[in-house]
C-alpha cells in the first residue's frame, strides 16, 4: 500500500509527531508498505528517507504561535501531489484546513481521519478549568462537535491513537471506527541502563543527596502540559520529602517556568537530550516520572519512561491514566496541585525494590511502534479489501479501547 499522511503537526523540530512519523516511514518500508508525509514548510522541497519513506514539503506561512510550525494555507498544491502520488490511503490528522482539503479531493484512495489529539480538551477545557467542569466545557463547545462531523462525513473511517481519545470522542457522541494505540521505539529503553552514580550526580545538581527522591518532568513547555501545576505539586512534597524535580524540555513557556523556578532550591530545567543513548540512561536513572498533561491523548512519554523501569505519577484522566496501573503507578486527580503532591508522598512511602520490580516487570509489556505499525496495516487492508468486495473484513483491533 501507498500511504500519504497530509500532516500539519510534522516538523524537523517537532515533538511527538515527528518521532512517530519517521519511525513509521521505516517500519513501513519493512513491511512492504510506502508512507509519504505532505508537510507545510517555509520553502517546497523533496526529502527522501534512507530505507523507505519521503517528505514533501509545500510552501507554507509559519505559525505566528510557534515558529516550529507551519500552516497549510491553499489547497490546490496538496490536491496537485495527491493527484501526482495516487495513493491507496490518505490520512489527515488536522481538523482545520487539511482536514477540509483532503475531505473535498476528488481522487479515490480511502481518507482516513487518524485523530492524534483533542482541541477542545488541549484548549478551552485548559482555558475554563477553573470555571467550568470538562462535560460542561465540551457542551458549551458542541458546535466544534459539529463542526468536526461536517468534514468527518467526507472520510471513509475515523480511528484515534488510542482508547482515551476514542472514550473522549464518543462521549460526544461521536463515531469512532477504530482505536490504535501508539507505541514507542522500544530499543532504545531499559531498565538495565539505569546508573546509580548518574543518579546521586543528577541529585547532587538539585542540591539533594544520594538518598533524595529523583523525579523527572519530560516533555515541550507548552501550557497543555501543565508543567506550573507539576511544579506546585513537586514545592508542597518537597515539605516533608527529600525530593527534587529535573524538567528535560523546551518551548514557548520556558521563559515562564524558569521565572516560576527561580525560588525553588531543588527544581531545575535542561535543554532537550537529543543523544537517544544519553537520554534512556537518564531517564532509566530517575526515581520516578511525573507528568501533569490530562489532554494528551496517548501517553508517548509515560511509555518510554515505562520501559526504562520508571514509576509513574500522573492524572486520573488522558492518555497516561491508560497506563497508569497502581502496581506501578500513582495517579491523582487531574488540574489539583494539591492531589499531585499527595501522589508524590503515596509514591515515595511504597518500598523501593517491590516498586522498582513492578515497573521492570512492566517494562516488558510496553507496546512496540512496530506493534502499532503491523496493526494499522491490517486494518487499511481490511478498509481497501471491504471496498473492493474482497473477503477481507474492515475490524477494529482496540487493545484498551472502551
Amino acid at each position: 500500500m501507498r500511504i500519504v499522511d497530509v500532516n500539519e503537526f510534522y516538523s524537523p523540530t517537532g515533538g511527538g509527531v515527528r518521532t512517530y512519523l519517521d519511525r513509521k516511514m521505516g517500519i513501513m518500508a519493512d513491511l512492504g508498505h510506502e508512507l509519504i508525509v505532505v508537510a507545510p514548510a517555509l520553502e517546497d522541497g523533496i526529502e527522501d528517507r534512507p530505507g523507505g519513506g519521503r517528505i514533501h514539503w509545500v510552501k507554507s506561512p509559519a505559525l505566528v504561535l510557534d515558529r516550529n510550525y507551519c500552516i497549510f494555507v491553499k489547497d490546490a498544491p496538496v490536491w496537485a501531489l495527491l493527484d501526482q502520488l495516487r495513493p491507496d490511503i490518505v490520512e489527515c490528522s488536522s481538523p482545520w484546513l487539511p482536514g477540509w482539503t483532503v475531505a473535498n479531493w476528488k481522487g479515490d484512495a480511502l481518507k482516513v481521519f487518524f485523530a492524534h489529539g483533542d482541541q477542545i480538551g488541549a484548549y478551552p477545557q485548559r482555558w475554563l478549568d477553573s470555571v467550568a467542569t470538562p462535560i460542561q466545557v465540551e457542551q458549551a463547545f458542541a458546535w466544534y462537535t459539529r463542526y468536526m462531523n461536517r468534514f468527518l462525513a467526507h472520510y471513509d473511517a475515523f480511528v484515534t491513537n488510542g482508547p482515551a481519545l476514542a472514550k473522549r470522542f464518543r462521549r460526544r457522541g461521536m463515531h469512532v471506527d477504530a482505536s490504535m494505540p501508539l507505541g514507542i521505539e522500544r530499543s532504545w529503553f531499559s531498565p538495565d541502563l539505569r546508573d546509580e552514580k548518574l543518579r546521586v550526580a543528577m541529585l547532587a545538581q538539585l542540591g539533594l543527596p544520594p538518598e533524595g527522591h529523583l523525579l523527572l518532568g519530560l516533555g515541550r513547555h507548552h501550557k497543555e502540559k501543565r508543567w506550573p501545576l507539576v511544579i506546585d505539586a513537586v514545592e508542597a512534597a518537597a515539605n516533608d520529602l527529600p525530593v527534587g524535580l529535573m524538567l528535560i524540555g523546551d518551548g514557548p513557556q520556558r521563559r515562564h517556568l524558569e521565572t516560576r523556578i527561580a525560588g525553588s532550591p531543588h527544581i531545575k530545567i535542561f535543554r532537550p537530550v537529543y543523544d537517544r543513548v544519553r537520554l534512556s540512561r537518564i531517564m532509566a536513572s530517575c526515581d520516578a516520572l511525573i507528568h501533569g498533561s490530562d489532554a494528551e491523548p496517548f501517553g508517548l512519554v509515560a511509555s518510554e519512561a515505562l520501559a526504562s523501569g520508571l514509576p509513574l505519577i500522573g492524572p486520573d484522566e488522558g492518555g497516561f491514566a491508560e497506563l497508569a496501573d497502581p502496581l506501578f503507578a500513582e495517579t491523582y486527580a487531574a488540574r489539583d496541585a494539591l492531589s499531585a503532591a499527595d501522589a508524590i508522598r503515596r509514591m515515595f512511602a511504597r518500598e523501593p525494590m517491590i516498586l522498582r520490580a513492578a515497573a521492570r516487570h512492566a517494562a516488558q509489556r510496553v507496546r512496540s511502534d512496530y506493534d502499532h505499525a503491523v496493526e494499522l496495516m491490517a486494518y487499511y487492508e481490511g478498509l481497501l479489501a471491504a471496498r473492493r468486495g474482497g473477503i477481507g473484513t474492515a475490524l477494529a483491533v482496540t487493545p484498551g479501547a472502551a
